[in-house]
């Protein structure tokens, strides 16, 4: 019988990954004040079978915090043991960021504003530059977790660019009920994927600082499901229960006036052009200004806050047509995570 041919071992921070193993590397992000070390951490599965390069990252905003328990509950699937090809999960990408429970690194630059970076350049530039030589060159696919932004939450949604038939295949294996055709942004890591040759997909789902059960579950499904899409799980993804709504554009309902918001509709949610989305009044409700949808579509995002300054953005609408709808409890038809206690 002809001996199977091992594959080669992955070099990663300078440490070097058999075929089969699994490691935690830590990737030197220089010291603190304190001259205390930091470092990055990656966990590296070398599956011993041939297969895509994955890396799944969460935190490239520091206050984003779901995409680091979909990383932890990612690394804890038994299917994990037969995986073709190599997962490097990365949970927090902002070490720094997460620290001090910001969506910025401490020189108050935006991480995701940063990239491809550099080695000389400012700390966002040199993070980025190390992450991108050591974790997306190389690569063949990435994931990206992220949130809303403080006070703000997203409906569970991927943004990507669907009109590239391979990454419109894997955003629908992702299996969550809005896809988004994104324009690449200056500076995203998702551009600078994008320039070497990597097809990457952005989740949204939740709000900055807080865990959602809801949109944690539909992260790790997501990722569950594109890794099977890829080969590199066996099985295949749950079927949809229904085909997920595509939009290519959005667009922000902002506040008439200062006041105090009474939301009325909540995500998900399909409205025409001019239906009620709330009021926004003074404390004592003798001054009232209703709030209005721009345009027909499905709330895709919207402020937790009821306190609002005029020209606050308080919902963001996905120009799609009103007749399509979403159901939130769609997104709990996957038993991936039936052993997970649920965090409330």
């Amino acid at each position: 019988m002809a001996r199977v041919k091992r594959r080669e071992p992955i070099r990663l921070g300078g440490q070097k990954i058999a075929a089969g193993e699994r490691r935690t590397v830590e990737l030197g992000l220089g010291t603190l004040y304190n001259h205390n070390p930091i470092s990055m951490p990656v966990h590296v599965i070398h599956g011993a079978r041939p297969g895509p390069r994955l890396f799944v990252c969460a935190a490239v905003h520091g206050d984003e915090l779901n995409g680091i328990e979909v990383v932890r509950r990612l690394l804890a699937q038994p299917g994990l043991r037969n995986l073709r090809g190599t997962l490097m999960a990365v949970p927090m990408v902002n070490v720094l960021g997460v620290m001090h429970q910001s969506r910025y690194l401490p020189d108050r630059r935006d991480l995701n504003r940063s990239f491809p970076g550099s080695t000389t350049g400012s700390l966002a530039a040199r993070l980025a530059e190390l992450f991108m030589q050591e974790i997306v060159r190389g690569s063949t696919h990435g994931i990206d977790l992220h949130t809303g932004a403080i006070h703000r939450t997203n409906l569970p949604q991927i943004r990507a660019d669907m009109d590239d038939p391979e990454t419109g295949k894997l955003a629908r294996a992702f299996g969550v009920p809005l896809l988004i055709h994104a324009n690449l942004r200056d500076g995203s890591l998702r551009e600078a994927a994008a320039g070497e040759g990597v097809r990457m997909l952005l989740y949204e789902g939740g709000e900055a600082l807080r865990f959602d059960e809801r949109c944690i579950r539909a992260g790790l499904r997501g990722v569950l499901g594109v890794m099977r899409a890829l080969g590199m799980l066996r099985g295949r993804a749950p079927s949809p229960t229904r085909e997920p709504v595509v939009a290519r554009a959005s667009t922000w309902v902002r506040a008439p006036t200062s006041g105090i918001l009474r939301s009325l509709r909540g995500l998900g949610e399909a409205v025409n052009k001019g239906d009620v989305l709330g009021y926004v009044s003074d404390p004592f409700g003798m001054a009232e200004e209703v709030v209005t949808a721009a345009c027909d579509g499905l709330i895709m995002g919207r402020s937790n806050l009821p306190l609002a300054h005029e020209g606050d953005a308080l919902f963001l609408i996905a120009r799609v047509s009103a007749t399509d709808t979403i159901e939130m409890d769609d997104l709990d038809s996957d038993p991936a995570w039936k052993e997970e206690p649920a965090i409330v």
